[in-house]
């Protein structure tokens, strides 16, 4: 009989906490589908797992606020309030008992097709309570507008709305790092807001989620701005290549998949085009900073075979070495799955059952993956980098372990 041990696993928090310096949380952009990465921080929350960098860009730096604006113990309360407000509509009127829309709604999936419709396109007439309203009369033709207000929707009430359930003077002291991004209008570069280097408002959230010609660019500092997702839809490059460069695990929620069937119709059509544009490449990313980490790596490991004359007086050895690092990199990636009711609408078809089935697949999602603990520890490959995804497990632990030297540098 196999003698038992009284040996307890470290907790999920203490091991991360021993293992890395940066524990980041990146929030990609996707509208209504954003309540999954509500249910995926409640469950990093229920383990002890609070980031010290939340990042995210349109809907993603709308939680973003959410979460680094509240002490970790208040954090999901806020945002199941944050999200009950915005998925209420801005007028409301109710054409049915909501008790009996949940039991229509859990029926079957022509059902909750018929709702996400009419959700949907309430969403686009009325608008959503705390977020954005129409505007009246609606901006056509060739009329001069102010660019603040060149937009179908005013999303002035969304200001009020952040105040409400986030403490500022905590998103910029409160020990969290946070970084939001926006597109520049005038100049179409993407700009990340950050507390490491500036004091954060509403209309820096507001701004990274602007997105046109639905909501109007918002004015920061004498510049306007747009939604980020315009240019890259996910901040998770801009966590990566932080410098000075440390020991980071880094949960990167997409709410788009990159990878999906061939559409048979034309709405299909429409959606598939937005998962596809708003995907933004996360799995390229991650195969660059693979490159990249085993180049600093490389270089790393040469450098040990240089005089330490040549390290001092060298200029070249002098780049290489601040090139170099023996930093190591963990990606773990939660991808929201399309459900078979959900069409191109998804992203503003706010009804308050859909947020929450996408809330409790984010919510299973993590807790699927954190009963994977081996995948929170530091990578042991040449590269020092590693990329898992609990829905393609097997893809993606090419990008953990993969050696000899990167299949002799083929990488």
């Amino acid at each position: 009989m196999a003698t038992q041990t009284n040996h307890t696993p470290a907790p999920l928090n203490e091991t991360v906490s021993q293992h890395y310096e940066t524990v980041a949380l990146v929030l990609q952009g996707g509208g209504a589908l954003g309540s999954y990465q509500a249910g995926v921080y409640e469950g990093l929350a229920e383990v002890g797992i609070h980031p010290n960098w939340v990042a995210g860009i349109s809907i993603g730096a709308l939680n973003t606020a959410i979460i680094a604006g509240n002490a970790p113990e208040k954090r999901v309360d806020a945002l199941k309030q944050f999200w009950t407000t915005i998925c209420q509509p801005a007028f409301p009127l109710h054409f049915w008992p909501a008790e009996l829309e949940t039991r229509l709604y859990g029926i079957s999936d022509s059902y909750r097709q018929a709702f996400s419709s009419f959700y949907a396109a309430r969403a686009l007439l009325d608008g959503q309570k705390g977020f954005f309203t129409p505007r009246f009369p609606p901006p056509v033709g060739p009329q001069s507008l102010k660019v603040t207000e060149a937009s179908y929707y005013d999303t002035r009430a969304l200001k009020g709305t952040l105040e409400r359930f986030a403490d500022f003077d905590r998103i910029n002291h409160g020990g969290t790092r946070v970084c939001v991004g926006a597109a520049n209008v005038a100049t179409g570069n993407l700009t990340f807001f950050d507390n490491a280097h500036l004091t954060l408002r509403p209309e820096h959230f507001m701004a990274s989620g602007s997105l046109p010609p639905g909501f109007p660019a918002v004015e920061v500092d004498g510049q306007f701005y747009w939604d980020g997702g315009l240019i890259s839809n996910t901040p998770l490059s801009e966590v990566l290549g932080q410098t000075p460069r440390r020991d980071t695990l880094a949960f990167q929620v997409d709410l788009w998949s990159a990878q999906g069937v061939l559409p048979s119709n034309m709405g299909q059509v429409d959606d598939r085009t937005k998962d596809i544009q708003y995907s933004s490449r996360t799995r390229a990313v991650t195969h660059d900073v693979r490159r990249t980490q085993l180049l600093r790596r490389t270089l790393r490991e040469v450098l040990r075979h240089v005089s330490p004359e040549a390290l001092e007086n060298d200029p070249w050895c002098k780049i290489a070495a601040q090139m170099s690092t023996d930093k190591r990199y963990n990606v773990v990636q939660l991808i929201y799955k399309d459900k078979p009711f959900e069409n191109q609408f998804k992203d503003f078809q706010f009804g308050f059952n859909t947020m929450l089935d996408h809330w409790s697949t984010g919510l299973a999602d993590i807790r699927e993956t954190l009963a994977h603990p081996e995948w929170l520890d530091l990578p042991e490959n040449e590269a020092g980098f590693a990329s898992r995804d609990v829905h393609a497990p097997t893809s993606s632990d090419r990008l953990g372990p993969k050696s000899k030297v990167e299949r002799e540098a083929g990488i």
